[in-house]
């Protein structure tokens, strides 16, 4: 029998159908601050005098390709938990990829861990050092949580002032320093928090962590810790701030990872169990633990521990809002960059009505999300000083964390299917997309989720005085939008009358809402405002992304957005 005679195409044919078009380019290589007018607006309205110079270089380093690539390194080869060397000694060591180090290096380089509690007080140092972790957290939020965390801890060590002067320099220090060793063999120092138990949860105070005392030495009170902790976040840090139970209730402690008890110091009694398997966060490491007889040193008073946790969760709750703010930047900067290249239809997807529609909604919730978060910082710089200012730092805080959090999940997923199947995967510059959609419910989640929000928020606007800040918060955008007037001039009531727990998610939507408003008037073109009042607050929308009314300019809000 012949063989059949089996007819190859040209090999020139075969190459027609691998040719690549009508695919957009990655998003990379771009300066992240100056291509953001929304952010610059919103600093020029708070910090008119601040300096943008450090910002400037700080957006074109964390859109550089460089610090793209370490991100997805990161994420890609997870930290990896030692408990032992090959000899059977405990050792409990995290293993990270090089990037990381690189990653969280340039936060600590960029100044946005503790050194706002350092520097020179020029009145804008939490302003400016939020804007900073916003542009970091559109490159990669998950090495900022040990950045975060050392933010919000610094200012509680002064509860312990042996502990303070000899750690505060090495927090503020910019020379990261990955290595474990004692505290004064380090060029810079990093902390982290441990609180939740896992029969707690938010609920601190069920937690059954023992503190024996254990005498007096240089650093005060000294005790023994006997327990464990459920989450406890970026176990490489070098000290932890950490919740027990004294003779004298829920106290705060001091749990350093190297005791000061000789010339290299020993390794404390902190036992690693395991390393969570997130959904998203993955370059980070967040691991359940346990204390055999740690060694730790009081900060305050016995049994004020919960009072030292809230404080030190105000701050964290700030970063969680900056943190979506960033993260809803860089979706919205995707999803422009590529409908701009991408057709369909015989249009550019930016083109077509329906994704105009979309963009320009999306567009409309970054900045309300980034003139909010904004705000909230502001107020940090300046509470110390102005009544007005540390109301709304204790009313802002529980509403930006609750609003701002809650519409970052939905916000990736409209911004998702701007890229189609592209969005989904995760390989290349697409694969920022996914990470952003696995990284949006932490924040909302962290720190406190939604039901503890409205909780903080029953009890902020339980203060006699909150009512009055807010109307006069709210006073210079009366009569520019009828919508907005109608919604402002309620709410003092309804803060003054609030009564029940059940009521205080829908009283933080609207105060987020009418702050938001505001703070447009003040920072965005008029195209802005008027829109965010037609839709947010006037009812002209959806349920969904994309439902904007037909008389909103798409144009204005779409070349607002993101420069071409």
């Amino acid at each position: 029998m012949t063989p059949a005679t089996v007819t190859t195409a040209p090999a020139a044919s075969a190459a027609r159908t691998h040719d690549v078009f009508n695919q957009s380019t990655p998003w990379v290589d771009v300066n992240l601050f100056t291509t953001n007018q929304p952010l610059q607006d919103a600093l020029r309205l708070h910090a008119p005098s601040l300096p943008l110079a450090g910002l400037t270089a700080l957006g074109a380093e964390m859109g550089s390709a460089e610090m793209l690539t370490h991100a997805r390194l990161a994420n890609t080869h997870k930290p990896q938990l030692r408990t032992h060397d090959r000899f059977g000694h405990r050792t409990d060591v995290v293993e990270f990829h090089p990037s990381y180090h690189a990653l969280i290096g340039a936060a600590l380089r960029h100044g946005l861990h503790a050194t706002p509690w350092s520097r020179q007080d020029t009145g804008h140092a939490h302003i400016e050092r939020a804007a900073g972790f916003m542009l970091f957290t559109e490159a990669e939020p998950s090495v900022l949580c040990p950045v975060s965390m050392s933010y919000a801890v610094t200012p509680a060590l002064r509860g312990n002032a042996a502990v303070w002067a000899d750690w505060n320099a090495g927090l503020a220090s910019t020379q990261y320093d990955p290595h474990l060793a004692l505290f004064s063999q380090k060029s810079a120092l990093t902390m982290g928090m441990g609180m939740t138990e896992k029969q707690g949860g938010s609920d601190v105070r069920a937690n059954t962590t023992q503190a024996a005392p254990d005498g007096e030495d240089a650093w005060g009170s000294r005790y023994r810790l006997t327990g464990h902790k459920w989450f406890f976040s970026a176990p490489m840090c070098d000290a932890f701030l950490v919740l027990a139970q004294a003779p004298g209730g829920l106290t705060c402690f001091f749990l350093p990872r190297v005791l000061p008890d000789g010339a290299q110091g020993s390794v404390n009694n902190i036992r690693i169990q395991r390393l969570k398997d997130k959904l998203g966060n993955h370059a980070n490491a967040s691991s359940e633990v346990e204390f055999v007889d740690a060694i730790a040193w009081r900060v305050g008073e016995e049994g004020r521990g919960v009072a030292q946790i809230l404080e030190m969760g105000t701050m964290t709750r700030l970063d969680c809002a900056l943190g979506t703010s960033g993260l809803m930047r860089q979706a919205l900067s995707i999803a422009l960059h590529h409908t701009r290249q991408r057709s369909a239809f015989g249009k550019k997807l930016i083109d077509q009505p329906l994704m105009r529609n979309v963009l320009a909604d999306l567009a409309l919730e970054s900045e309300a999300a980034t003139a909010l978060s904004i705000r909230l910082a502001s107020a940090f710089d300046h509470k110390e000083k102005s009544e007005h200012e540390a109301i709304m730092a204790r009313l802002l805080t529980p509403v930006a964390k609750f609003w701002v959090c809650k519409r970052g999940s939905a916000f990736a997923q409209e911004a998702m299917e701007c890229l189609g199947g592209n969005g989904y995967v995760e390989e290349g510059g697409e694969g920022v997309m996914a990470r952003i959609y696995r990284e949006m419910p932490l924040n909302s989640i962290w720190e406190g989720a939604g039901n503890i929000m409205a909780l903080d928020l029953m009890r902020a606007v339980r203060r006699a005085d909150t009512a009055a800040a807010l109307d006069a918060e709210l006073a210079p955008a009366r009569g520019a939008h009828p919508a907005l007037d109608r919604l402002a001039g309620t709410l003092p009531l309804r803060v003054d009358a609030m009564t029940t727990e059940a009521e205080a998610r829908r009283l933080a939507q609207d105060v987020a809402l009418a702050v938001q408003a505001a703070l447009l008037l003040r920072s965005a073109p008029g195209a802005v405002f008027r829109a965010f009042c037609d839709s947010r607050l006037g009812g002209d929308w959806g349920y969904a992304f994309g439902t904007l009314g037909a008389g909103v300019n798409l144009d204005a809000l779409l070349a607002r957005a993101l420069p071409t």
